[in-house]
């Protein structure tokens, strides 16, 4: 993804805030949500009125009473495009979001919305030497994570044998396995490319047995999950 693909010349570095608990979000991964809180709402209101623009960050431990508030946020978040909305009657949203690029969270902005604004910056991934060992390496170790003769080997073949840069690659794997999400959230913040597959195999190597994965091959579209 380059970036006329990003297509993010006119971005000032101002963003939407969509905290989320639990859930890490990556460049190159579409993500169906379903948006119910009314600051939520308000947020998918105004992106859809200007940029379609809003960031996914992971929320920092934090209490039920924080919850209702600001509680503390990552300070690296993934920029995403919404593609596909649909309003439902109610003034609830589902939309489809695509993640864009890295962006790290300089500073909160103070405003009246519902919703949270902060300044931040796009952080592309930069030119990368072939990683064609460590690329076998994650291909070996991944495959121990899922279910022998499932339908994931196949998938996981088929996306090692496309043509995908080594970003995209790692990005969409750290996305998919059932990895902590503190974990995904360091591999999120490392904008090195090598960096980041050297950290996805040692995660890999050193995690204690794999959460479960589904045997059958995932609804596509997959079901929206609720903010």
């Amino acid at each position: 993804m380059g970036d006329e693909d990003l297509n993010l010349h006119g971005f000032d570095g101002k963003t939407r805030l969509f905290p989320l608990p639990g859930f890490v979000m990556f460049p190159y991964v579409l993500k169906p949500l379903h948006i119910f809180e009314p600051r939520y709402r308000q947020m998918t209101e105004d992106a859809l009125a200007s940029d379609h623009l809003i960031s996914i960050v992971l929320l920092k431990p934090h209490t039920p009473e924080e919850y209702l508030g600001n509680p503390p946020i990552h300070d690296t978040a993934c920029l995403c495009r919404i593609i596909n909305s649909q309003r439902l009657e109610d003034g609830r949203f589902n939309i489809v979001v695509r993640g864009l690029c890295r962006l790290r969270i300089e500073s909160e902005i103070p405003c009246e919305k519902l919703y949270r604004l902060a300044h931040g910056w796009p952080i592309p991934d930069g030119p990368s030497p072939p990683i064609t060992e460590l690329r076998q390496s994650l291909l070996e170790y991944v495959r121990r994570w899922l279910p022998v003769g499932g339908p994931a080997i196949r998938q996981l073949e088929e996306l090692f044998h496309q043509d995908l840069p080594s970003g995209a690659l790692i990005d969409i794997l750290a996305f998919a396995l059932p990895l902590d999400p503190e974990v995904k959230q360091a591999l999120l913040g490392e904008p090195d490319v090598p960096s980041r597959a050297r950290k996805l195999l040692q995660a890999l190597k050193e995690g204690a047995e794999p959460l479960p994965m589904p045997r059958e091959r995932p609804k596509f579209p997959p079901e929206f999950s609720i903010n």
